[in-house]
């Protein structure tokens, strides 16, 4: 029942006339299941590896300019419902109320740091201050870095792209080839980053509940993002799922580039 919930974002009634179970009773269980998601956080999604990830390590194009890089950073909104009162802060750059989700992701789509339950007007970089400040926030070993966006700033620890400058993959092609170092670079941190996007693209097709209006209290729908996150990384390391596709990487365009 609680996989039909998150995963379809259905309310209790219509899941009292699927499995026939009272309304109650399918609270009652469905905060005590996601309560015991959460427990297995600490398990679940662990800090990154200080080595350098096989997939940096063994390739020429990255190693050893990103030897350091443990993983990419970034922020994404998820639908919220909120008290009237305050929904002004819950909505920023788009149209509906949302949580702004700080995550980020190891280079194998694993979640291993999730901060939820930030007002979707809050800026990435503010909320990225809040979690380096906090006593369990995200700590980043010396001498390693997370790829971010062009919305945080240059920092040891931070690695964003030139600004001002082509970057996205779709950006480059054939007919656009990299004119400088600059645009070389951000075409390879480019198809480094986008790993985080792809993360967030699959939780939010695998679970509806954080891509539609959710039904729940605020501080439930805060428990929902950090236990879909926790699921995913079960999925990926013991289950299978169709959500999980490869996308477009660097290889593919280079090799595109290199033909004509």
């Amino acid at each position: 029942m609680f996989l039909h919930v998150v995963g379809h974002n259905q309310r209790f009634r219509v899941i009292h006339n699927t499995f026939r179970r009272s309304t109650e009773t399918i609270f009652r269980y469905f905060q005590q299941v996601l309560y015991a998601i959460g427990e297995l956080i600490s398990e679940m999604i662990k800090p990154a590896s200080i080595n350098t990830p096989t997939k940096i390590k063994y390739n020429y194009r990255w190693f050893p300019y990103f030897r350091d890089c443990i993983g990419a950073i970034d922020g994404t909104d998820v639908t919220a419902m909120v008290p009237r009162s305050i929904s002004a802060a819950f909505r920023g750059r788009k149209h509906y109320t949302s949580q702004n989700v700080l995550a980020a992701v190891d280079f194998d789509m694993r979640f291993i740091y999730v901060l939820a339950g930030w007002e979707g007007s809050a800026y990435d970089a503010s909320i990225l201050a809040d979690s380096l400040s906090r006593p369990d926030g995200l700590r980043i070993p010396e001498g390693k870095f997370y790829l971010g966006d062009a919305g945080y700033a240059c920092r040891p620890e931070i690695l964003p792209p030139f600004r001002k400058i082509r970057y996205h993959l779709n950006e480059f092609s054939a007919k656009h080839r990299p004119l400088n170092a600059r645009e070389l670079f951000n075409l390879r941190h480019s198809s480094h980053r986008v790993t985080i996007e792809r993360a967030f693209a699959v939780l939010k097709n695998m679970v509806k509940v954080l891509d539609q209006k959710p039904f729940h209290t605020f501080d439930t729908q805060v428990n929902l993002v950090l236990a879909c996150c926790i699921l995913h990384n079960w999925i990926l390391g013991w289950g299978e799922d169709d959500f999980f596709k490869e996308g477009v990487t660097f290889d593919e365009v280079e090799t595109g580039l290199r033909r004509q």
